[in-house]
């Protein structure tokens, strides 16, 4: 029996024509500088106008590009991609160009964004002179559930550690002098409503005095810290679902800002002017002048490589099967299919085509009438 020239079926996926026509939806890590920004999609860099449209590529790699961050001019980004196989801090110009390297650290075990801790050399953001580039990373610690942050000059060279025994998301305050920032890394983690000894706050470090203040000292999880002028903006779950909330550093005052309901606020980046984060897989836009939300419309010319239709030899990729009472065919489980295969000649017949399903463990009934699967 020919099995494999008989099984030449595969899954069928959506169409180029129907992600063509799409507002592009799973936009991750947005960062945003005057009217330009920048997000991830389907692992690479991705550039639109604040009020959305086409979106132009920056990145090629087959890796994973992620976590780009403007430069205090406009003209860079930093962000972390992975180029060279690690997951490294790169450099290129804002508008596109060649990136350039500026870390080489150990290769991690776990070291993914699927992973509870996420991956690797995540960049943070730039010092206020636009000198450096403050990253977190587990080098020193590994896969520990904990990380450091350092700073390296955007030309390369040698890291520098930033003085906190634990740190996480950072921001500067507009004077460079004090540093908003979580010192717990928990935010890949999926479980919600956290209240342990994990859930962060947002402190306060004066470089001068070196003094540290907790000017959240809430059970919930309170990240993402974003400093603008006399405020800083910062995500909590406090109200159950994950929105933005503002610490003013004048009266000590909390307020909140935004009021999502459905989904949470998700991997907030500060610009000049404006905040940008994910919500139920679209990238929305808050004005810092008029504290107003909207969602960004994005749409993706692409020719989406890896969601093509094609043929696939379902005979390698066999998970069960079972022979008809009167043993004249034999039904296989195949790359989410059930097919029906005659045991000397005859036709090869797919009995579900369900390509959005995942079909599978066949057993044929006594009678020979009826197959049964999951």
């Amino acid at each position: 029996m020919k099995i494999r020239t008989l099984l030449m079926l595969g899954a069928i996926f959506l169409s180029l024509s129907a992600f063509s026509q799409q507002e592009a939806r799973i936009l991750r890590f947005p960062a945003i500088h005057g009217d330009q920004v920048v997000f991830t999609y389907a692992g690479n860099l991705y550039t639109v106008n604040h009020d959305g449209g086409l979106a132009r590529r920056l990145t090629n790699d087959e890796g994973f590009e992620m976590f780009a961050r403007f430069s205090p001019d406009g003209e860079n980004i930093a962000f972390t991609g992975q180029y060279d196989g690690n997951t490294e801090v790169y450099t290129m110009p804002a508008e596109g160009g060649i990136p350039q390297r500026l870390t080489y650290t150990a290769t991690l075990g776990r070291d993914d964004v699927a992973d509870r801790m996420g991956p690797n050399n995540i960049v943070m953001t730039w010092t206020p002179d636009g000198d450096e580039i403050v990253y977190r990373s587990r080098k020193q610690t590994f896969n520990s559930f904990v990380g450091h942050l350092y700073k390296v000059n955007k030309e390369g060279g040698l890291s520098e550690e930033l003085p906190f025994a634990t740190g996480s998301w950072i921001s500067y305050s507009p004077d460079g002098k004090k540093i908003a920032f979580n010192r717990v890394m928990r935010e890949f983690r999926t479980w919600k409503y956290y209240e342990g000894g994990m859930a962060d706050d947002i402190w306060i470090y004066d470089e001068k005095t070196h003094d540290v203040k907790n000017v959240t000292n809430h059970k919930a999880q309170d990240i993402f810290p974003m400093w603008h002028g006399n405020t800083v903006y910062f995500c909590s779950d406090r109200d159950r679902t994950m929105n933005i909330f503002a610490y003013d550093t004048e009266s000590g005052d909390i307020r909140k800002i935004t009021n999502y309901t459905e989904y949470d606020v998700k991997f907030p980046s500060i610009g000049d002017n404006a905040i940008v984060y994910e919500n139920g897989g679209y990238i929305h836009i808050l004005d810092l002048t008029t504290e107003e939300t909207r969602k960004i419309s994005v749409t993706i010319a692409d020719d989406f490589l890896d969601s093509r239709t094609e043929l696939k030899d379902a005979s390698k990729s066999i998970a069960s099967y079972d022979i008809s009472p009167d043993g004249k065919r034999v039904t296989f489980g195949a790359r989410g299919d059930i097919f029906t295969v005659p045991a000397e000649s005859g036709i090869t017949r797919n009995l579900t085509e369900s390509s959005g399903a995942h079909d599978r463990y066949v057993a044929w009934s006594p009678d020979g009438k009826y197959i049964a699967y999951l």
